[in-house]
């Protein structure tokens, strides 16, 4: 008897209609979902092209930090970090928080005095960082060469967390709510009229609804572009690097980060390390290839500050886009035309630390409540040509 195959389940059909739609399901529109849903908006639909965490939520692991220079992004930094601490709780999933610390490297006397302000602010928000000797860093990190900077600045409570298991269990919660999840279905146009939105078009259905949220990260402007709204987000690829399982095992180490040359690295919960580093070489595209190129300036770098790293092995690494934008903080908001578009997008590589904050803010934006932080700075609109006062200045921690 010739075994037979049986035919693969269709897809759910997709409702007819929603109260509102959210496009993109990394850890963005995953934690906006369960924020609405949570909050008792009815008929929330959350549509990703490919499958929850595809994109750059997808990664092996992902910092969480309220170590920034400006107060804006600390106050996300802060709200987010209380978030991770209780997700276990709230909405009920593990997702590895290690609080090992974030340790930023410091080169010369400019980066010390842009740090020793950064610090102050810090510390005039409630986040405890302070400025570290090179021998006290070294004792953090063994693999830092402490003749090689100044200074360090260290936050005990930033750590990391996995973005994957984030996701799912925002996912998990928002469906338990009543929210629908539809992986597969990218959406093809937005349907408007009168300066509202009317439908949300797909290769499976359309569905009525006169509310969207963009979340689509590195592809958020061609969503944008849809609905008649500039989200001026630029793809850019970065990678990562495994050392795979070292003997001896490396010791607990913070967050490491040379500010000067972006190279960072930290343990990656197996046994090894994970290193990473911003290629000034890298071309904006939608490429998420990974390639060994990038491992020479990352060991250059490593030479100057860990040089150790430049001798380890690699065994593999991965590559995601960041979506960066011209001044590297985030676009969250409402379009004034079409109403109800929102957006939450352009987090150029702080997306995941940011995600449970982002959360609250589009919840209250979408429900017109009075949010915990003035998000006005951060609209799309701040770089149409009358717009420049209103743009926050880009952070560079």
């Amino acid at each position: 008897m010739t075994p037979t195959t049986a035919p693969a389940e269709a897809p759910a059909p997709l409702p007819e209609q929603a109260d509102v739609v959210i496009i993109g399901g990394g850890v963005i529109g995953a934690s906006i979902a369960f924020h609405l849903a949570e909050a008792g908006v009815a008929r929330v639909l959350l549509l990703e092209r490919d499958h929850p965490a595809s994109g750059s939520s997808g990664k092996p692991l992902g910092g969480v930090r309220a170590q920034f220079s400006d107060p804006l992004n600390i106050r996300l930094g802060l709200r987010s970090l209380d978030a991770w601490r209780d997700f276990a709780r709230r909405p009920g999933a593990d997702v590895g928080l290690t609080p090992v610390g974030y340790l930023f490297l410091l080169g010369d006397d400019r980066e010390l005095a842009t740090f020793t302000e950064g610090v102050h602010t810090q510390n005039a928000h409630g986040v405890p960082s302070r400025l570290l000797t090179p021998r006290a860093a070294h004792d953090l990190c063994p693999y830092l060469d402490p003749a090689g900077i100044v200074a360090a600045a260290w936050s005990p409570t930033d750590g990391y967390a996995l973005p994957g298991a984030a996701v799912t269990g925002y996912l998990r919660a928002a469906r338990r709510l009543g929210a629908t999840v539809r992986s597969h279905c990218p959406v093809t146009a937005l349907d408007t009229a009168d300066g509202a939105l009317r439908a949300v078009r797909t290769p499976h259905g359309t569905v009525r609804t006169d509310t969207v949220i963009c979340c689509a990260g590195a592809w958020s402007g061609a969503i944008g572009a849809m609905a008649g709204v500039d989200l001026p987000v630029t793809p850019l690829r970065r990678q990562i690097a495994f050392t795979g399982p070292l003997h001896p095992a490396p010791p607990r180490i913070p967050f490491t980060l040379d500010f000067d040359s972006t190279l960072y690295f930290h343990d990656d919960g197996a046994g090894g390390l994970l290193m990473g580093f911003s290629d000034p070489r890298q071309q904006p595209g939608f490429g998420r290839d990974f390639t060994r190129e990038w491992l020479d300036p990352f060991r250059a770098a490593a030479a100057r500050r860990a040089p150790e790293l430049a001798r380890l092995p690699v065994v593999g690494g991965w590559a995601g886009l960041y979506e960066m934008t011209p001044d590297r903080n985030a676009l969250i908001g409402e379009a004034a035309r079409p109403g109800r578009f929102l957006y939450a997008t352009g987090f150029s590589g702080h997306g995941f630390l940011q995600a449970p904050a982002v959360g609250e803010l589009v919840r209250d934006l979408y429900l017109g409540r009075e949010p915990f932080l003035d998000i006005g700075p951060l609209a799309a609109t701040r770089f149409d040509g009358e717009a420049h006062a209103a743009r926050p200045e880009a952070h560079i921690i």
